[in-house]
């Protein structure tokens, strides 16, 4: 089984960071999985970021997910591909970028999270936890409770797939989300936005390994 960070720090398009300096702080805090998550930009633009990038993180021992993209794999050191696309076809982008390749997919219902698993995703993240501005969208809010169904309704079926909560989540939702069962959370705006970046992103962190059920 791949080694999947509990943990998730996404960059995003925003005006007073850019993605690099955005992983250069979350590195600075911790991080220990990135995923870059850049849709502004052209082949040529996200090549230079995800290289600049991947050095950030092989220095800090981070493992580097670039969000979509799939093309760019082998150009640059990345280490998985998370696909927002809910209808994707896993079993043909297992072929296409192999087996050592980390690959995530996104996921509104349990019958996406179990399609996922059955097509050989190695995590899903799971959401919209609550409403986000950093992915506006016209999905179902989880809330909870949906945590709580999904996981149960995996365990039935005895599907063993690691689900991160995504999606507006705050630190103070981290020890609720996580008693669910899911393996763990994953987050922007809130570390992104936050006064104090690194101070924030450690608090998810304490929060998450405090919070983890075994």
């Amino acid at each position: 089984m791949k080694y999947i960070e509990k943990l998730q720090y996404i960059t995003h398009d925003i005006p007073h960071l850019s993605h690099i300096e955005q992983v250069q702080q979350a590195c600075e805090a911790g991080a220990k999985w990135i995923q870059y998550r850049c849709l502004s930009k052209n082949d040529e633009e996200l090549l230079q970021d995800i290289k600049a990038i991947a050095e950030i993180c092989d220095d800090w021992g981070t493992t580097l997910i670039v969000t979509d993209h799939v093309h760019l794999n082998g150009k640059a050191d990345i280490q998985g591909f998370h696909i927002e696309d809910m209808d994707a076809d896993f079993i043909t982008l297992r072929k296409l970028v192999g087996d050592d390749i980390t690959l995530g997919g996104s996921a509104n219902t349990t019958e996406n999270l179990i399609r996922l698993e059955k097509e050989g995703a190695d995590y899903a993240g799971y959401g919209p936890y609550a409403a986000t501005e950093t992915k506006p969208n016209d999905y179902t809010l989880l809330g909870i409770e949906g945590y709580q169904n999904a996981v149960k309704k995996l365990q039935d079926q005895n599907i063993n797939l690691p689900v991160l909560a995504v999606g507006g989540i705050k630190t103070y939702d981290v020890e609720a989300l996580m008693h669910t069962g899911i393996y763990g959370v994953a987050v922007s705006g809130a570390i992104n936005f936050a006064d104090d970046f690194i101070e924030t992103y450690q608090d998810f962190y304490s929060l998450v390994k405090e919070s983890t059920v075994n």
